[in-house]
């Protein structure tokens, strides 16, 4: 149940047996979530923090009038709301893009953590850095870069980060969201992801059918996209 956090972990320092052990012990009670489900509610108080096992899954907000902004994507590996450990009150959702199988790891498990396991705990708050430095280079993204560049450097990211997990094959992944949804996660209407879209496709960078997203050539995409790996602390080292 903890295979694909366990390479999330390790892609940025090694995880000891005993480290892997408590793990597992602490992680449990896997579930299916519905596609469109909340796994989090806003203005909840969790009691526990939870690991997406399989699927897509998003932090969003809703405004008055109903539209949504989409925040953060998680992909299987991810702690979605580890912060909720130490916010307790979530002040935003999270929810199931796609069917999502999560597990729980309750808040006085994480506290023996922190209690008894300094390696561990660092290990675990890097992934809340890490969620944080991916936030500040999608408000970069929608502040600053231009829509074909912003496009190219979300597929950029999440290649990358579905690479940690094994869940990339012959430089295809599988993206199971709308067309608006993912124009949710850019901020932008329907009509101009679709025009932006058919840029990276005319040009040959990138197939996308049937959620299926094959990168034709990553050189270009990746300088379009001014993409550096370098916030998502791929190096392993001793942390």
């Amino acid at each position: 149940m903890i295979e694909l956090l366990v390479r999330n972990l390790e892609a940025r320092d090694t995880l000891s047996s005993s480290e892997i052990g408590i793990l597992q012990r602490i992680i449990k009670n896997d579930r299916l979530v519905p596609k469109g489900g909340d796994i989090v509610v806003e203005g909840s108080r969790p009691a526990e923090s939870t690991l997406l096992l399989d699927g897509f899954a998003a932090r969003y907000r809703v405004l008055e009038d109903g539209k949504r902004q989409i925040t953060a994507l998680h992909v299987p590996g991810d702690f979605v709301d580890l912060h909720a450990f130490l916010l307790k009150t979530m002040d935003h959702g999270v929810l199931a893009l796609s069917e999502c199988k999560i597990a729980t790891a309750a808040h006085r498990d994480l506290g023996g953590v922190t209690a008894t396991n300094a390696h561990l705990t660092r290990l675990l708050w890097l992934s809340t850095v890490i969620d944080g430095a991916i936030h500040r280079e999608w408000i970069v993204a929608m502040g600053r870069r231009s829509k074909r560049s912003h496009l190219a450097h979300l597929i950029c990211e999440l290649f990358s980060r579905l690479s940690i997990v094994g869940m990339v094959e012959e430089n295809t992944i599988r993206l199971p969201l709308s067309q608006a949804e993912v124009a949710d996660v850019l901020g932008l209407s329907l009509v101009h992801l679709n025009k932006t879209l058919q840029t990276l496709r005319a040009d040959g960078l990138i197939r996308w059918v049937d959620h299926q997203i094959t990168v034709l050539d990553w050189g270009e995409l990746s300088q379009i996209a001014e993409f550096d790996p370098a916030y998502l602390c791929l190096n392993r080292e001793a942390r």
